[in-house]
């Protein structure tokens, strides 16, 4: 498993699909000592996906992403 640590930088209404958004998240890279190991160990980059209005993601906060193998 590898761990990162996004933060959440935009939400985008999407009216023309529905009930949803894309959400959009970017690697942290410091900010204190766990972002900086996060962005030393880990990868970095950014992330937008698309979700129900239902889940929330609030712009300016940090996410845990794990990956693991499918």
């Amino acid at each position: 498993m590898v761990r990162c640590k996004f933060k959440c930088t935009g939400v985008i209404d999407q009216p023309e699909v529905g009930d949803l958004y894309d959400v959009q998240f970017k690697a942290v890279t410091g900010g204190g000592p766990e972002n900086e190991a996060c962005w030393r160990w880990t990868p970095t980059g950014v992330l937008t996906f698309r979700t129900i209005k239902q889940m929330p993601f609030e712009v300016g906060k940090e996410y845990y992403l794990d990956i693991t193998p499918a």
